[in-house]
């Protein structure tokens, strides 16, 4: 599974499950889903998302909560398009 793969799979579960703003998703359930083998380079590509404005990342009493920055919603749904 290579980077790209990882990122449009990562967004896509975003997006389909509805996680923008107040709906947020605790960093251990970022990997759900994923094969075992893949999982610590899906958290490094979710912070590179970060860095680049797609995810955020804030704390919480129990941890950091993920969801999906809102205002690049056009941005996220090209990436999720491409083949």
């Amino acid at each position: 599974m290579e980077d790209k793969d990882i990122i449009k799979d990562l967004l896509r579960k975003f997006h389909r499950h509805g996680i923008w703003g107040k709906h947020h998703w605790r960093e251990e359930n970022i990997v759900k889903g994923f094969p075992s083998h893949v999982r610590n380079r899906v958290m490094n590509v979710a912070e590179d998302l970060r860095r680049k404005g797609l995810l955020i990342k804030r704390p919480s009493s129990h941890g950091y909560q993920w969801y999906a920055n809102i205002e690049k919603i056009k941005e996220i749904e090209e990436i999720i398009k491409d083949p």
